[in-house]
């Protein structure tokens, strides 16, 4: 078998191949709230073969929000709309995973085709945003307020409240949002984070929060169910946070009980150079796989079935998510199975489009007799 397509078992969860859906902002939902749009995009995917889906990063606060369209889960009246797409995902045979998330500074602003950028003014539906410092992601964003020592305890237990919600709307996996120059992420880097207290100065208090917040969400995610953290392993910028920087936190993250490292990159400024080509960030997750002894995700300009393949077998990382490849075609999955010969479990409705030799054993029976009414 293709390492792809093995198995990956976490505690008591068994993701069915090595394929996972990275999380992608819709910015399409009204008070945070799931609708047919995420339906759709999220259960695609499902139906398409991937093992794992990820939803977009997913508020835990309402003024975390990266947009006013953002999916949130502050309240609880955002599980059952979630649950109804879990139900589906898991109907397909798919796991459903969940980011929460806070933006920080980078919050309050338009959605991409807004037809303006940056932030979003009080007037129009804003608000204010906070952050470690009060520093500005750019001129044009909006100048958040600096946590106080308290805000930063109630946001702690924000993340543990959005986890068992959560839970109670189905999914299996969850992953902390420690990427991008979003909130965890600010108080991570010098470059955000200028704070002279017990949050920021030295390594150990910058990565203060997030070890918090992991331990928070850990305390109530039932321990038969993985947790991931996604990182960015550099900020690609002179005096911010370095590869190193994120060999040692893994290795904190391991020990409190977080499974893999979604290893990602950038995001903390909008000047930063990031010499992009395909799989430009894999080395990150090698490095922190070998380096940390923790299960790593690679991300980042994987779009061949033969390149994902690849960088399992060679051991650069233990599941690969795609993105922007997948809004292409969010068939991926299945055709990977057809060119690396294996078979895949394609959904009985349409088996008459599925290449010859790549249905699953369960499904040959139909296929096999196809009506050809509508063909």
């Amino acid at each position: 078998m293709s390492r792809l397509f093995q198995p990956l078992t976490q505690r008591g969860l068994t993701l069915p191949n090595r394929i996972a859906v990275s999380p992608m902002c819709q910015y399409s939902a009204h008070d945070g709230l799931a609708n047919d749009w995420h339906l759709v995009h999220l259960g695609a995917y499902a139906s398409g073969g991937a093992g794992l889906v990820i939803s977009e990063a997913t508020a835990v606060r309402a003024d975390g929000r990266i947009s006013p369209q953002d999916l949130g889960i502050w309240s609880d009246a955002h599980i059952a709309p979630l649950a109804r797409i879990t139900r589906f995902i898991r109907s397909q045979g798919a796991v459903a995973g969940i980011q929460l998330a806070h933006a920080g500074r980078k919050a309050s602003c338009f959605r991409p085709w807004a037809g303006r950028s940056g932030e979003v003014p009080l007037a129009e539906g804003g608000w204010t945003t906070v952050a470690p410092s009060a520093l500005r992601f750019a001129d044009n964003y909006p100048l958040p307020s600096a946590l106080s020592e308290a805000e930063i305890a109630a946001l702690v237990q924000d993340f543990a409240n959005a986890a068992r919600r959560a839970l109670a709307a189905g999914f299996e996996m969850a992953e902390v949002h420690a990427a991008h120059g979003y909130l965890l992420h600010q108080f991570l880097s010098p470059l955000s984070n200028r704070r002279d207290d017990q949050y920021g100065g030295s390594f150990e208090n910058r990565i203060r929060f997030l070890l918090e917040a992991v331990q928070a969400v850990r305390a109530v995610w039932p321990d038969s169910l993985p947790l991931w953290v996604r990182i960015s392993a550099t900020d690609w910028a002179e005096g911010g946070w370095t590869l190193e920087d994120s060999v040692a936190l893994a290795e904190r993250l391991r020990g409190l009980g977080v499974d893999l490292i979604d290893v990602s990159s950038g995001g903390m400024l909008a000047t930063a150079t990031i010499p992009l080509g395909p799989g430009y960030q894999v080395g990150f997750a090698e490095r922190l796989r070998h380096g940390a002894g923790i299960a790593t995700g690679a991300v980042g300009l994987i779009t061949a079935a033969a390149q994902a393949e690849d960088i399992l077998a060679q051991g650069k990382a233990d599941m690969v998510l795609l993105g922007r490849e997948l809004l292409r075609n969010p068939y991926w999955a299945l055709n990977a199975a057809a060119e690396l010969g294996e078979p895949a479990q394609w959904p009985p409705q349409y088996l008459r489009a599925a290449p010859v030799g790549s249905v699953a054993r369960a499904t040959l029976d139909y296929a096999a007799a196809p009506s050809a009414e509508g063909a």
